[in-house]
């Protein structure tokens, strides 16, 4: 199926408008399934509908291509009206986790220069609490009260009854700004990963070719849409080909989860390893009064999958799981494991078409089979990332000789089969987010208790890494679980919980080299219990 039709690449209009012009309008875009289990179903020609109705809101308050708005909203189908809407009308539009702290909403917001928000009532103290120091903000829209409560909070509701549904999206060429990420760095602020509305050509080639999705497939992508994976294959990839989705409101709960894949006869799955290792924890017994036969392909991304996650899903469900590997840069997959080619377990899997992945030395050598150097992937696909919002210089350090260098080292073997080593950066991955340690070690020397923090990623059967914090205290304080408690509160509240440590350890100094710089590779390998190999640059 061409999904570009007369040069337009509006993702908006294509995951909508396209799909009703194709046809199918009153097919079922989305089911919505809360929390509490209620449901709601969403035809296509009704995510068009809204959608376009939250274009003109938008269009009536004076937003024009090229500015930058945010969702900051928990699951819910308003994400999608939002989202889509907001990129109809060539805005850039950007996700926040709703689970993120004051200041990692602050970071974002403000060096993305955000001129709108949609939010919550219960998340919208948040924002007010940041306000004053986001001088661009100007429109909080809020999609759970009835009535605006200033001229810069505003009710959606009322909005999008006085919005018509008549909206029809402008020629959007292929690299008009789109999608904006942000993702941690190991020695700064969170980068703006900006996309272009070309990259649906990726995500959609790769829904079908690797996802292996057609328009008879009910799809359920887990991710929450605040990360990549739940943009480009919770929403664009999928709607692009006109395929129903679920959408669940919850968190993860064994049973919950399975009673939807059986009952909404779920085809592909598309999940996190963190998640099925959770699965594994339940008892065999569990997994057998279910009738998954609907179901023909699981998917996982965001951390290595371990080979016995594979060998357990194939003696347990019957199914294979094929791993996906990708990064917010590149805006969707490169490498996996699919159906029609062999699993090798434990592996990223092989590149997918029109992707050239190579292996390179830090001098630049190509590196052959089973030598481990930088994964890199020649430029040129459709959903590379172009630029890192306002840091220039660090965007182009991220590329030489015509590739894009991905921070992972990976080996690839005779087979073609790339396999994933680890990060050449100090930023963690846990649970399939990536989390900054200078973040979490800045946010720790705001306490008033720590005099020094470091912090490393350290294994984790279930997390693949935990967050592990270092600290020594000022001398004039003892440790106590007490303590322990408000450390972790305060990093929570103030980043994410996803950054809060799982575990923090009292030491009586960090240590550094001589210029300063925390020598996190020694505070890894002392918690390993390994060699701390050269220590000539610590300080005395």
């Amino acid at each position: 199926m061409n999904i570009i039709e007369n040069a337009q690449y509006n993702i908006g209009h294509i995951c909508t408008r396209r799909q009703c012009e194709r046809g199918l309008g009153d097919k079922t875009a989305f089911r919505w399934i809360s929390a509490f289990q209620k449901k709601v179903d969403y035809s296509f020609r009704d995510l068009d509908r809204e959608s376009s109705r939250f274009s003109n809101a938008l269009r009536l308050l004076d937003f024009t291509a090229g500015d930058i708005f945010f969702t900051f909203l928990p699951k819910m189908p308003e994400q999608f009206f939002c989202f889509l809407g907001a990129l109809k009308l060539q805005l850039i539009c950007g996700i926040l986790f709703s689970n993120f702290g004051d200041e990692a909403i602050v970071d974002r917001l403000g060096d993305a220069k955000a001129k709108g928000i949609v939010t919550q009532k219960n998340l919208l103290k948040k924002i007010i609490r940041i306000h004053d120091k986001l001088p661009n903000l100007k429109y909080i829209f809020v999609v759970d009260i009835d009535e605006h409560l200033s001229t810069d909070i505003l009710s959606y509701p009322a909005l999008m009854k006085q919005s018509s549904d008549d909206f029809v999206a402008l020629p959007t060429a292929p690299d008009t700004p789109s999608v904006l990420h942000y993702t941690s760095g190991s020695t700064g602020k969170p980068k703006g990963v900006l996309h272009v509305h070309q990259s649906i050509l990726h995500q959609s080639k790769t829904a079908r070719e690797v996802l292996n999705l057609t328009d008879s497939d009910i799809f359920w992508c887990t991710a929450d849409q605040g990360w990549i994976t739940g943009t480009s294959y919770g929403i664009i990839g999928p709607w692009s080909l006109g395929v129903t989705q679920i959408h669940y409101g919850g968190g993860y709960d064994a049973k919950l989860w399975f009673d939807l894949l059986e009952k909404e006869a779920v085809t592909i799955w598309y999940s996190a390893p963190t998640a099925l290792r959770m699965l594994m924890r339940e008892a065999t017994t569990f997994f057998k009064s279910y009738n998954l036969n609907a179901l023909r392909h699981i998917f996982s991304v965001g951390e290595p999958l371990n080979p016995e996650v594979i060998a357990w899903a194939r003696a347990t469900l019957g199914k294979d799981i094929y791993d996906t590997w990708f990064q917010t840069e590149t805006g969707g997959i490169m490498i996996a494991n699919r159906p029609g080619i062999e699993i090798r377990p434990g592996s990223m899997g092989m590149p997918v078409s029109g992707i050239d992945a190579a292996i390179i030395a830090d001098g630049g050598e190509h590196l052959g089979n089973n030598r481990q150097g930088t994964l890199c992937l020649k430029t040129g696909w459709s959903a590379m990332f172009v630029s890192y919002l306002n840091s220039d210089t660090t965007y182009r350090q991220k590329f030489r000789d015509g590739y894009y260098y991905s921070g992972d080292t990976a080996v690839r073997d005779e087979k073609g089969y790339y396999w994933f080593k680890g990060r050449s950066d100090d930023v963690i991955n846990t649970g399939g987010h990536l989390v900054s340690p200078f973040e979490v070690e800045s946010s720790l020397l705001e306490i008033e208790e720590v005099a020094e923090s470091g912090v490393i990623g350290a294994p984790d059967k279930l997390l693949f890494e935990k967050v592990v914090a270092f600290v020594h205290l000022h001398k004039q304080y003892v440790w106590s679980k007490e303590l322990e408690v408000k450390i972790k509160l305060y990093v929570g509240n103030k980043l994410s919980s996803i950054a809060t440590p799982q575990e923090i350890i009292m030491v009586t100094s960090i240590p550094k080299n001589k210029s300063g710089k925390i020598m996190r590779r020694v505070l890894k390998a002392r918690y390993l219990g390994q060699d701390t190999e050269d220590l000539s640059t610590l300080e005395d």
